[in-house]
């Protein structure tokens, strides 16, 4: 039994020193790499939390003193919100403690690369303090948050072009016919997918017998603009491709069946209400994977190099 023991906790020191060294690795190979896990562990919590959360959330006092109790999705919502703020008191901490760093002869860019234990400590406490801030806090959040999000989406958008385009000048730079036909083909089958799926936007959330003139209009406001896309890469002077173009288009179509979709469940314009459920698992799945990618993207390209956020006078601005 006292073998047993000591075995057991000479298991448990080395695993814990594993982690510290895996830990202290990836810190200093790549920062990047970390904050990214850091970043995956809080959407693994929040989804966590969104799914089991609600019936503790609803028996603690400060979160639920209604005179009358709201339904279900309104704490998972509201679990996912504490998370969130959470996550942004963390990382804007960080921010303002890295602000002026010129390099890493800077004593705070320790900071920056290591002390990765104690940063996912000081984020786990943060994050469970959250669930102790008064309603009121996280519904000003909530609000402020919907701004958040749409710059994330003209971020995700600058991403996007940044990546389509060095896919275009690779194929571009080899200067064969092959890969001229196969940007056209890819180009092809974008405009085909964006054309579909504006079919079916119509279809779903433009019913017969209903005045749904505003779901019209995103919708043909978003075609309009697939169309100005291809004519300005058309055109003479600005001597583009379709390629970008046509990405830009499907994410756009894309965008708008998102924010149709999320539309009320009893809403007679969202011809999705029947399937609600698959439709949000499907929605939810799709979005976070776009945000997933974008920060990993955003996280790699952004710290590797300058080409997105370059100066105006360089060749790349």
């Amino acid at each position: 039994m006292w073998a047993a023991s000591c075995l057991a906790s000479c298991c448990a020191a080395c695993a814990c020193e594993a982690c510290r060294t895996a830990v202290g690795s990836i810190g200093r190979r790549s920062a990047r790499i970390a904050y990214c896990g850091l970043f995956a562990l809080s959407l693994f919590a929040s989804w966590a939390l969104r799914e089991v959360a609600a019936p503790l959330l609803q028996s603690i006092p400060w979160i639920n003193h209604f005179h009358k109790t709201p339904d279900r999705e309104w704490f998972e919502t509201d679990a996912v919100l504490r998370v969130s703020l959470g996550n942004f008191l963390f990382f804007t901490i960080l921010a303002v403690i890295m602000a002026g760093i010129k390099d890493q002869k800077d004593p705070r860019d320790k900071i920056h690369h290591g002390g990765w234990m104690a940063k996912i400590f000081c984020w786990a406490v943060i994050v469970f303090l959250m669930f102790f801030v008064p309603n009121g806090v996280v519904s000003f959040y909530e609000s402020i948050s919907k701004f958040g999000s749409g710059l994330f989406l003209l971020v995700q958008v600058v991403l996007l072009l940044d990546f389509v385009h060095g896919w275009n000048e690779n194929w571009v730079a080899k200067d064969e016919q092959f890969w001229y036909m196969a940007l056209l083909v890819v180009s092809v089958v974008c405009y085909i997918a964006t054309f579909s799926f504006s079919g079916l936007l119509f279809h779903w959330f433009t019913p017969s017998g209903h005045d749904c003139g505003l779901n019209l209009f995103f919708i043909v406001f978003t075609l309009i603009l697939v169309f100005a896309f291809a004519i300005i890469a058309l055109h003479p002077k600005i001597n583009g491709s379709l390629l970008p173009a046509s990405v830009i288009g499907l994410y756009c179509t894309y965008l708008c069946y998102s924010g149709l979709s999320s539309e009320p469940r009893d809403y007679e314009c969202n011809g999705l209400h029947n399937h609600s459920k698959a439709v949000s698992t499907g929605s939810l799945t799709l979005g976070l994977a776009t945000t997933i990618l974008s920060v990993v993207y955003s996280a790699v390209r952004a710290g590797s190099s300058a080409t997105v956020l370059s100066p105006p006078d360089s060749p790349r601005g």
